[in-house]
């Protein structure tokens, strides 16, 4: 087969023609697949604004979430391409495919739980940067996760963070899938506030526009943690009699590992912004995490104007360089390499897998999510118990999980919304 007619799906989507990009569903073409330049079915009609295409495609649930060769999303691109109502149907759909995954995952993350015995484990994050006057104000962390039944309870003072600006507080986010109410199984507290917020189900139609209008307003942006050509060797220490490095962490004895070719790149495009937002942008990005956005409704961008590109342009093009379909991309690209230290210990009672799914649980929260990322590599023999992460081009965090102890006394009480607490169902805008 030639590569004109390798990507069936892809080239109905390319052409608009609904009637054979619909008989190929019916037939079951995967909606998953991904041709030479990374790019799903709903990536190609999101570039040209093909509604009719979209629509058919996302009806029967197209992936939302899958990146193609240079990190972007379908989104992402719907936001490049600037038609308001194609962003709307796509975010909207990127939502429930988020909550459609935590419920089929919910049996999988029932029985790791409910297999394993009751504990308290403790990591600690310390965050450091290359720019020197950074790394001395920037926070650290001692996260504790306390897990009973099938019950999960994590306390951290970190709210948030970025390049600029982070928010210090005391915040739960209690995992309970057997809380009586569907919508209690996620909620975060702000204890100091002593509110609570609900992992909601379903946005209202004025919190979606408000998120596209962001959207709309700022860069899209691309950072990804590169892992393919990462390889750990044994660390050595000593200045003449070099050995093996080794060291207790908590109550375990670890061997540590040099990390090499690990980077973070980060991508930003901006296509969609005219030159006042760019000149805005700074002053909004440091202005909404304060929540005070004072965002302007924004309308669509007028269409980019028809493609040059033909589809044999298209499939026959380098793998992972394609011809411009939508408007032209304006790209900054940034990649830092980083070296790290990995200690694994194959004492740790808990193994990586769990993690990952304890993990996963928190993802909310974004350092956690590079974490995970991070764990899902081919690791060294052992638990990961301490590990450095890259999470912003100029700030690393290193983890330590420096205790753990199985415990059986910890009470229901303890995963429960206390009755004192109000609920705010805007306290974490992000969640």
């Amino acid at each position: 087969m030639n590569e004109l007619e390798r990507y069936p799906l892809h080239r109905a989507a390319f052409f608009n023609d609904v009637r054979t990009l619909e008989s190929l569903i019916v037939a079951g073409a995967d909606l998953y697949e991904k041709d030479i330049h990374g790019n799903t079915a709903l990536h190609i009609c999101t570039m040209l604004g093909h509604k009719e295409s979209i629509a058919l495609l996302l009806v029967h649930n197209a992936p939302v979430k899958a990146k193609n060769s240079g990190g972007w999303s379908s989104l992402m691109e719907a936001v490049a391409y600037g038609d308001r109502e194609i962003i709307t149907t796509i975010l909207r759909k990127l939502k429930s495919q988020a909550r459609e995954n935590l419920v089929l995952r919910k049996p999988h993350l029932f029985k790791v739980l409910n297999d394993i015995g009751d504990f308290y484990l403790e990591l600690r994050w310390d965050f450091h940067s290359w720019i020197p006057l950074l790394s001395r104000v920037l926070p650290s962390d001692i996260c504790k996760i306390y897990k009973r039944g099938t019950a999960l309870r994590m306390d951290t003072t970190l709210v948030d963070f970025n390049e600029r600006t982070w928010e210090r507080g005391d915040i739960s986010f209690i995992y309970n899938p057997a809380a009586e109410s569907v919508n209690q199984h996620l909620v975060v507290l702000d204890n100091k506030s002593k509110v609570f917020q609900r992992i909601r189900n379903q946005e209202t139609d004025v919190e979606l526009d408000e998120e596209v209008d962001v959207l709309m307003s700022s860069d899209i942006v691309s950072a990804s943690m590169s892992t393919k050509p990462i390889t750990f060797e044994r660390a050595f220490s000593g200045w003449i009699f070099k050995h093996e490095k080794s060291e207790q962490i908590g109550n375990f004895e670890a061997n540590y590992y040099a990390v090499e070719g690990m980077s973070l790149v980060t991508r930003k495009r901006r296509e969609h912004l005219s030159m006042d937002d760019i000149k805005k942008n700074k002053t909004f990005m440091q202005n909404f995490t304060t929540g005070k956005t004072g965002l302007q409704h924004r309308k669509s961008l007028p269409p980019p104007g028809r493609t040059s590109t033909t589809w044999e342009e298209y499939v026959g093009a380098p793998p992972g360089f394609p011809p411009p379909l939508g408007r032209p991309q304006v790209l900054k690209t940034h990649a830092k390499v980083f070296k790290a230290m990995l200690a694994m210990s194959e004492e740790f009672p808990l193994e990586v897998s769990v993690l990952l799914d304890i993990l996963e649980i928190v993802a909310p929260f974004k350092h956690f999510e590079k974490l995970r990322r991070f764990c899902e590599v081919r690791l060294p023999p052992g638990f990961p118990v301490r590990v450095e992460v890259p999470l912003l081009p100029t700030i690393s965090a290193k983890v330590t999980f420096q205790r753990f102890e199985w415990r059986d006394d910890l009470t229901t009480k303890f995963f429960r919304i206390p009755k004192s607490y109000r609920e705010d169902a805007t306290r974490f805008p992000d969640l």
